[in-house]
């Protein structure tokens, strides 16, 4: 079992170290724990695919601590700039193209002339930025394809031994990935609704935004992370828009009108999309549980934070 350790001065020292060696660390950050590596180190990155189980023609996520810094790996174009300006730090990630002096693994990319940057806002990923100097290869820190980590003890669970230490800093406050928007086109495109809105990215730039379409589990086109089909996937069969639960089900519940159920969570009684979103994963994670046949799934509005909560339940629903 991997070592759960306080985010504090000195183990963030520590950890800091344990990057430079080329180590693995988990780490909280406002939308879910990060699995993190450096990101200019090929052996780390490839860590960071082998201990997850993931597909090495799906994109990692590199976490920078500055504006400056990103700007040593990628091309920053006007609309870059706005975003970043605007967003950064926060739960917003850009899919920029690499600059041909970029010292980034080429497998972060998944060997594409693209890379997703963000600047996460949590204290003590930002700490952890500041003290190894490394640019952090970290996608969320639990096996490919399942429920993201909003706690030390869910990384612990999904990856053991895996990584030197799990930096522990509570749960996270989002809960919820970061959005990812690339700019890669003429239109801006979202590849992964997340903590900002389709809306708010469209009124920072003053003009459309497209929601790119849905793909499978293929090996290109995947700028972006998080966007193969079945991702976010508890074990237990997921069935959405659920209005009755059958029996041997449990209930994934929204609002104040629940059906019954033996077994149940509630993501926000009142209908807060914001408290939803917060629960969402750890909420899962609670209901995918030995004896269990199913979870069932409350409609979720299509709206604000609505939008990428469902999203993520349609990739945990979608064929395995």
């Amino acid at each position: 079992m991997s070592r759960i350790v306080p985010a504090d001065s000195k183990h963030i020292a520590l950890a800091a170290k344990s990057i430079a060696a080329g180590d693995l660390v988990a780490f909280p950050t406002e939308t879910v724990y990060g699995l993190g590596g450096d990101a200019e180190n090929d052996q780390a990155v490839a860590k960071i695919y082998a201990a997850k189980g993931r597909p090495s023609f799906n994109p990692l996520i590199v976490h920078v601590a500055s504006l400056d810094a990103a700007a040593a790996y990628a091309a920053l174009s006007p609309a870059a700039m706005i975003l970043a300006q605007r967003f950064w730090p926060g739960p917003l990630t850009l899919v920029l193209p690499r600059l041909a002096s970029c010292r980034l693994s080429l497998l972060v990319s998944a060997g594409m002339d693209s890379v997703a940057l963000r600047i996460p806002a949590h204290p003590v990923a930002q700490a952890l930025l500041q003290e190894s100097g490394r640019p952090l290869a970290g996608p969320s820190a639990n096996p490919s394809g399942r429920i993201s980590p909003t706690s030390a003890a869910h990384v612990a669970e999904g990856l053991g031994d895996k990584v030197a230490m799990i930096l522990d800093g509570g749960p996270c406050r989002i809960g919820l990935e970061s959005t990812v928007v690339s700019l890669l086109e003429e239109v801006p495109q979202i590849l992964r609704p997340g903590g900002i809105s389709l809306e708010e990215i469209a009124a920072a730039l003053g003009r459309p935004v497209t929601m790119a379409a849905q793909v499978g589990d293929v090996a290109e086109g995947l700028h972006g992370p998080g966007r193969l089909l079945s991702h976010y996937a508890p074990a237990c069969a997921v069935r959405l828009n659920a209005t009755e639960v059958a029996p041997g089900e449990a209930l994934l519940a929204f609002g104040p009108h629940a059906p019954h159920a033996a077994v149940s969570r509630n993501l926000s009684p009142t209908g807060d999309l914001t408290e939803a979103a917060a629960n969402l994963f750890a909420m899962l994670r609670d209901l995918d549980r030995p004896g269990i046949g199913g979870i069932a799934v409350m409609p979720i509005p299509e709206t604000g934070l609505g939008i990428a909560i469902n999203d993520r339940l349609r990739r945990a629903a979608a064929p395995r």
